[in-house]
């Protein structure tokens, strides 16, 4: 255990920490940034003295339950809180769910697919963000109805999916969405939000629990093809690549068109027409 490079970083990541980012006044009084040790302390359920003296590299060997209440109090992210169970000694523990955060490299990298559909899902299937020609193909996430960014309630959950799961292609894709579903759920078994969603399916869809039922387990890997259907450019047929975006419980999907083809034409009039879909499709 590296007690001062302990307190160091205790100290950096305190300083950091601003009181109204955790639900604190802020008050006029302070003397330093950030939150104060004994607001620290509070934040992690122990006592002023113990976080004192970790801060001044004396303290004792911290638990493995002390190390996750510091992270969750100083706001670390997942490579912080990794550093901070490694100078300690400590293998960090997995965990225990999908970040809702997208990394900043992959929000930049959406932003330069100007010209290729491209979103963010996590393990849930929960639409976390997407680029405007992904808006476009598919329709504008933030129209939909609050609980409405989850492709597997849409799948399941919605006035539609009577006619979405007629369809072979949707049907074969709903499988695979609960088959993924349950990989994440064994996966993340104490995550309220996969276990919420799961709660909800089964109580709404008899197609879900026969599908959930049948325990098939798979997790999506490369490319497949996909074929799309757009109420005013027609029928694309597009690639489907999901890309892993590692430690974060999530992934990129990129649909792209062969050069040259139908598809890849009706995706640059996609880019003029942009989200502007009838009023029909925006049910």
């Amino acid at each position: 255990m590296d007690r001062r490079q302990l307190a160091e970083f205790l100290r950096s990541r305190r300083a950091r920490v601003q009181p109204g980012d955790v639900g604190l006044p802020t008050g006029t009084r302070r003397r330093t940034p950030g939150l104060r040790r004994e607001e620290a302390a509070r934040l992690a359920g122990i006592s002023v003295d113990y976080y004192t003296r970790l801060e001044q590299a004396r303290g004792p060997h911290p638990s493995r339950q002390v190390l996750s209440a510091l992270a969750r109090a100083l706001r670390l992210s997942d490579d912080e809180r990794a550093h901070l169970y490694h100078l300690v000694g400590e293998l960090p523990a997995p965990p225990t769910g999908p970040s809702p955060h997208v990394p900043a490299g992959i929000l930049h990298l959406l932003d330069r697919l100007d010209d290729t559909p491209a979103y963010v899902i996590d393990v849930k299937f929960e639409i976390l963000a997407w680029n405007p020609m992904a808006a476009a193909l598919l329709g504008d996430p933030t129209t939909w109805p609050p609980g409405r960014r989850n492709m597997v309630w849409n799948m399941f959950g919605s006035e539609l999916s009577a006619i979405a799961l007629a369809d072979p292609q949707s049907s074969a894709f709903a499988d695979e969405c609960v088959a993924e579903l349950r990989a994440a759920a064994a996966q993340y078994p104490k995550d309220p939000g996969i276990q919420g969603l799961i709660a909800r399916l089964r109580a709404a869809s008899p197609e879900f629990v026969r599908r959930w039922e049948q325990l098939r387990v798979y997790v999506r890997r490369g490319s497949t093809t996909k074929r799309v259907r757009h109420p005013v450019v027609g029928e694309l047929t597009l690639e489907c690549e999901v890309l892993d975006v590692a430690g974060h419980g999530q992934r990129l999907i990129v649909y792209t068109a062969a050069p040259g083809s139908p598809s890849a034409e009706a995706l640059k009039l996609l880019g003029v027409v942009g989200t502007q879909w009838p009023s029909e499709y925006l049910a």
